[in-house]
């Protein structure tokens, strides 16, 4: 593994596990004036995020590659909060930051790893 693969990795698990305990601490100790119950809240915030979980721990390139599909709805939500919730704005800063950190990170792991392994979509030969 070279050093560029290893800090895409080191990022894309850092900010991933970052991200899902700042949601999990949120939704359950930080949004107790919420009408959602917190279990509801931790099924919703908490949950999509550990799909992927195994497969990034263990630097599957593929599971790094989808996990930025799931990834991008914590960027929405950040954004949201950022302008409709000015009492959570620090918190929406933290997600968009973790957020954007674990993309760049998946994003680069699944593509330099992808390409080291030889993976990927072959291309279909046109006539």
């Amino acid at each position: 593994m070279t050093s560029r693969i290893r800090l895409f990795r080191t990022l894309a698990v850092t900010a991933y596990l970052a991200l899902l305990a700042l949601m999990l601490v949120w939704q359950i100790w930080w949004n107790q004036g919420s009408e959602l119950s917190p279990l509801f809240r931790v099924v919703l915030w908490v949950v999509p995020l550990l799909f992927p979980l195994v497969g990034i721990i263990r630097g599957k390139a593929y599971t790094h590659a989808w996990a930025n599909f799931i990834l991008m709805w914590y960027f929405l939500h950040s954004l949201t909060l950022l302008y409709v919730a000015p009492e959570q704005r620090h918190l929406a800063i933290g997600e968009l930051l973790l957020t954007t950190l674990a993309f760049i990170g998946c994003t680069g792991y699944a593509r330099d790893q992808g390409r080291a392994l030889g993976l990927g979509l072959k291309k279909q030969k046109t006539s």
